[in-house]
């Protein structure tokens, strides 16, 4: 069978809550697809039902854990004329959820792919933010080891573009009070639960919402996005140490010094800290 006569493989994306965002080709596309793939059948069922769709056993799942071996079977099904339709539980496919492997799949074999574009929580979230749009990073889910979401944080550092990362609620808190400790005058906006009844989305420097997190219990879906650097000039390290010294004069403690002063000099909270020990150091006993 030539390409011509082959089928087609469609990424659905799909509401992030509110179940009226789903676009009138989406629902086409579930009414005549030959095998609906998704994460959760159990989730899926309930939007089918919602819409009233009858699935008649066209819905199979489709995970980090089976993905690879699911490829083969659904590039047969595309070479055979089948058409294709894969969902996520929410938002669009492939990012930070399964799909990339099955497409790279259906590409290499010469195969169609294409998309039924929608809702998609990295995009919903950084245009409520508030933040800059114009460049934008995703990073996924962040590393669940300190020392390896520090590698992330020593590159954000220089980052210039805006930085969107999903978490738990369980981490989040921890995750923004490591934040804060580096960056706390970094502007951050957490959106949870967008689109559904409780949605929320929390606002301000790093330090203050960290210390507003601290207050309160976290649930649901959550978005975290991140102001970038802005660029600036280099700072000798002679006006950093000089205001610092003013700073201890008055009576600051060295981290209020260290926070001011990055502030005040655009330069990176880490290095000002590094004067401030050296110059602690140096005071007389």
């Amino acid at each position: 069978m030539d390409e011509v006569d082959a089928g087609l493989l469609v990424l659905v994306a799909t509401p992030l809550g509110n179940l009226s965002d789903l676009s009138r080709r989406a629902l086409e596309l579930f009414e005549t697809a030959d095998v609906i793939y998704c994460e959760d059948t159990r989730h899926s069922r309930t939007l089918f039902s919602a819409h009233d769709i009858s699935l008649r056993g066209r819905l199979h799942s489709l995970h980090q854990h089976n993905e690879a071996a699911q490829c083969a079977q659904i590039v047969a099904r595309v070479r055979n004329g089948d058409l294709v339709v894969l969902i996520s539980d929410a938002g669009t496919p492939g990012i930070s959820d399964p799909g990339s492997r099955v497409v790279a799949a259906v590409i290499e074999a010469g195969l169609v792919v294409t998309t039924a574009p929608g809702p998609s929580a990295v995009v919903a979230a950084l245009t409520i933010s508030g933040l800059s749009t114009e460049r934008f990073v995703m990073e996924g889910f962040l590393p669940r080891k300190s020392s390896e979401r520090a590698k992330f944080y020593e590159q954000w550092a220089r980052e210039e573009r805006t930085i969107v990362f999903y978490e738990s609620p369980q981490r989040l808190k921890g995750v923004v009070r490591e934040l804060a400790d580096i960056f706390p005058t970094r502007r951050v906006a957490i959106a949870r639960e967008m689109t559904k009844l409780h949605e929320e989305v929390l606002r301000g420097r790093l330090a203050d919402v960290a210390v507003a997190l601290d207050q309160r219990e976290v649930i649901g879906e959550i978005v975290v996005v991140l102001e970038g650097v802005s660029f600036t000039p280099v700072v000798e390290d002679d006006v950093v140490r000089a205001a610092l010294v003013e700073q201890f004069d008055v009576g600051a403690s060295t981290r209020d010094a260290v926070d001011y002063v990055a502030e005040m000099l655009g330069v990176a909270r880490r290095e000002v800290y590094q004067h401030a020990l050296e110059l602690r150091k140096a005071e007389p006993h």
